[in-house]
């Protein structure tokens, strides 16, 4: 047993609050590395490969690529940002070295370089610092500088943890430098720093292969492919394993074939050993967190534990009279098949059934994560309903105890007032308040996790869309009573149709529209807020009854004001809990559980 170290190979992970530009470096040491051609035309972001993500511009998976540097191999791991999806960034910190602590030099250490830093901290990585956008012209990085060393303190970091090297750099502009005031034209410096401080693997290589399986990807060629770094020993193409359940059930598997990665890449390899990240394929019903070991020596690696959900809600059949219209996908047995396969690579995510066929309980980290699954659904074909979001609750000692945000709000002085006034009957206690650079002014405060469900979009519009809010999971705390739902009522189709001017010129007295002239429409389906605490029932398919006299421009005179149009998360946060959200792959439509208005009131009497 002599303990090996692979000088060639050097894995990292690049951790950050989101939008400091994680992906945007990752981009620049791909093109400096020379990954494509000089005459390649490269997209911007290349590794946020999912529609989803181009859209938002987020990383909600994480990825996997290398560089080359001096005949070095460096594995870089691109994690999201949000704590949404932190089950992804958790999890991917077991298969590295050392992490890069990337941080906007104008921003400093938001809530979730805190929750990132932590976590890389506690698996005892040794950060590298690197302070992105110095080109921005409202840059401070000596004081992010500052404020970078605080939070390592503040999260007990050790003596060794506390001596990072630092790099500042501009990931847009392609260059990195160790001092402000040296002149660099390109990423080298970044390049030397992680060969210099990331630790070269080590382990022993001629011991029992172990591999711990900590990402799932999918091929429709080779099936699923399990991706982890070889702890120890090595392993060959068409090799008979151990596959080492998380229950701890051993099954004997084959590997069909064997990646490395090169840039973006997956190429095939006949062996790979000791800190080598790999891909393999041939097993079926692989999972995370399941450890791939010698077949006649099987030990099992210990699994990182995932922090538990924080909200739930249903995902039921459509049932609506407009079912089926649109989607492939549109029965129970289809909805409880793609969430249960959902589960498979959505670490943070849990499904239960409930007494109903049609209705399954999904829990997740927050309204993001749980959106994207929806909209991802949506995007693939499928069609359903969901609930309101709703808080998960734990007793402890016959106490109830809610989930506790730890929220940052950066807001331009005028509306400071607004905000706070919001957030009080939210039960929000304010911790912390610092007047930022250019005029805008830092609030933190800690807040049930129940106080933000429609608190976004309330903000945005206070803010006038000014406004910067961030939150993330700070524990749990006994239940702080009641907080006030929706003040305001829903405007209720009450016949089936398509909506009219005349209708919707009549119905917009009544409150805010969301729908235009023009839209088919059910009973029971929302077409507007109201401007009243309860709900209207009104007709937004009346016609003008024709009379003897009618002048030619009547109609013309009608004038509707624009309508709001609700998105998927405006939705969310909209409905109340006798409401759902009706999501197929071209509508989302709101709509009250019980259809029918008599129904409705005999509940609301019996209730």
């Amino acid at each position: 047993m002599n303990l090996f170290t692979r000088n060639d190979i050097r894995n990292v992970a690049i951790i950050a609050h989101v939008d400091h530009g994680k992906t945007t470096l990752v981009d620049a040491l791909l093109k400096q590395s020379h990954v494509f051609r000089d005459n390649e035309k490269v997209q911007e972001r290349v590794m946020d490969s999912n529609a989803l993500e181009k859209e938002r511009g987020i990383t909600i998976l994480s990825k996997n690529t290398s560089v080359m540097h001096n005949g070095i191999k460096i594995n870089i791991v691109d994690t999201p940002g949000h704590a949404d999806f932190g089950g992804e960034v958790e999890r991917v910190l077991e298969m590295v070295d050392s992490v890069l602590l990337l941080v906007d030099a104008y921003e400093g250490p938001m809530p979730q370089t805190k929750f990132v830093l932590k976590k890389a901290l506690e698996l005892k990585l040794n950060p590298i610092v690197v302070i992105n956008k110095i080109d921005k012209p409202n840059a401070r990085p000596n004081e992010v500088l500052d404020e970078i060393f605080d939070l390592f303190v503040e999260l007990g970091a050790n003596d060794e943890q506390l001596d990072f090297p630092v790099v500042y750099c501009s990931a847009k502009a392609g260059f990195a430098k160790l001092e402000m005031d040296d002149e660099s034209t390109n990423m080298d410096p970044l390049f030397e720093t992680i060969v210099k401080n990331v630790s070269a693997p080590e382990g022993y290589l001629d011991m029992p292969l172990q591999m711990l399986i900590t990402t799932i990807d999918h091929n429709e060629y080779v099936g699923r492919i399990g991706v982890g770094k070889i702890k120890r020993g090595s392993i060959k193409k068409n090799q008979q394993v151990a596959l080492i359940r998380r229950d701890g059930k051993i099954e004997n598997v084959r590997i069909s074939n064997l990646f490395q990665y090169n840039g973006l890449k997956k190429e095939e390899t006949d062996e790979a050993k000791l800190g080598d990240i790999v891909a393999v394929s041939g097993i079926p019903d692989i999972n995370i967190g399941e450890t791939i070991a010698d077949a006649a020596e099987p030990e099992a690696l210990p699994f990182v534990a995932i922090d538990e959900p924080t909200l739930n809600m249903y995902f039921i059949a459509n049932d609506s009279p407009f079912a089926g219209q649109d989607g492939e996908f549109v029965t129970s047995r289809h909805l409880r098949d793609r969430l249960f396969k959902e589960l498979e690579t959505n670490v943070s995510l849990r499904v239960e059934e409930t007494d109903s066929a049609d209705c399954f309980k999904v829990s997740g980290r927050g309204e993001l994560h749980l959106s994207v699954l929806i909209e991802t659904m949506r995007r693939e074909g499928y069609e359903l309903q969901v609930s309101k979001p709703t808080v998960i609750y734990k007793e402890e000692n016959g106490k109830k105890l809610e989930p506790i945000e730890y929220l940052t709000i950066d807001v331009p002085e005028e509306f400071m007032g607004t905000v706070m006034e919001k957030l009080g009957p939210r039960k929000a206690d304010m911790v912390n308040m610092t007047s930022a650079v250019n005029g805008y002014t830092r609030l933190e405060f800690r807040i049930p996790a129940r106080g933000l469900i429609g608190f976004r979009s309330e903000f945005m519009t206070d803010t006038k869309g000014n406004g910067i809010m961030n939150h993330v999971l700070d524990g749990y705390e006994e239940y702080k009573g009641d907080i006030p739902e929706r003040t305001k009522g829903s405007l209720v189709a009450f016949e089936a149709g398509t909506s009219i001017t005349y209708g919707l010129f009549n119905a917009q007295e009544r409150g805010v529209l969301f729908i235009g002239p023009g839209v088919d429409v059910y009973q029971g389906m929302i077409v507007g807020e109201c401007s009243r605490a309860d709900d209207i029932d009104v007709n937004v398919c009346k016609k003008k009854h024709l009379s003897n006299t009618r002048s030619s421009g009547a109609d013309d005179s009608l004038k509707l004001v624009p309508v709001t149009p609700m998105s998927l998360e405006n939705s969310l946060e909209f409905i109340s809990s006798d409401e759902l959200v009706e999501v197929t792959p071209k509508n989302i439509r709101l709509r009250k559980k019980i259809l029918n208005a008599d129904l409705r009131k005999k509940a609301m009497r019996r209730k």
